[in-house]
């Protein structure tokens, strides 16, 4: 009898070195990318929110928000990316929509060089982790009423991203938003 080789869903088909290696800089856009999934337990059920950030000047440059964090979910989040260069780096962690083989050909195909933090290692994607952080406490955490819709939630997720890129100012960006930044440096 032979044995039937399967892959379960959840095993990763590739995984991936951390090059890295928390050393966020960049003098390029587009160089340097970060992604996660982040939950949003605030509608009337779970939704899950992708984020793509430019390290450059930490912009948010691709969101999706599903209900469901499955590799679709990524796959619409990379299908928003520009026209990337061909030194440009994702960094995740490594869960396994990014350690899928859709993810992996998808990446490969678009020309992007892949990066994965450490196991148990949230510090190694601090950026994202501190974004979504921010978003949160910023937004959902201060609402004393119960929000009772996820398009409420869809829709005070895009106003954040929209606040967060044009209008937020950081200390590392001299005290302008990611776009004010890029549009300073870039033209």
């Amino acid at each position: 009898m032979k044995l039937k080789v399967q892959h379960r869903p959840g095993n990763p088909y590739k995984t991936f070195d951390n090059i890295i290696n928390r050393d966020w800089d960049t003098d390029t856009p587009l160089t340097k990318l970060t992604t996660d999934i982040t939950y949003l337990p605030f509608g009337t059920c779970m939704l899950y929110l992708s984020t793509i950030m430019d390290t450059f000047n930490n912009e948010i440059i691709a969101y999706e928000i599903s209900d469901h964090p499955d590799e679709q979910l990524v796959l619409d989040t990379l299908a928003q990316l520009p026209e990337l260069g061909e030194e440009t780096i994702l960094h995740s962690d490594q869960g396994a929509t990014y350690t899928s083989r859709k993810v992996f050909d998808e990446c490969r195909e678009k020309g992007i060089i892949r990066s994965m933090s450490r196991k148990g290692t949230p510090a190694d994607n601090a950026l994202i982790e501190s974004f979504h952080s921010s978003l949160k406490s910023e937004t959902f955490y201060i609402n004393d009423e119960p929000i009772g819709s996820n398009s409420i939630v869809i829709e005070m997720v895009d106003e954040y991203i929209q606040f967060w890129n044009n209008e937020r100012i950081l200390q590392k960006l001299g005290y302008q938003s990611p776009v004010e930044y890029r549009l300073s440096v870039t033209q």
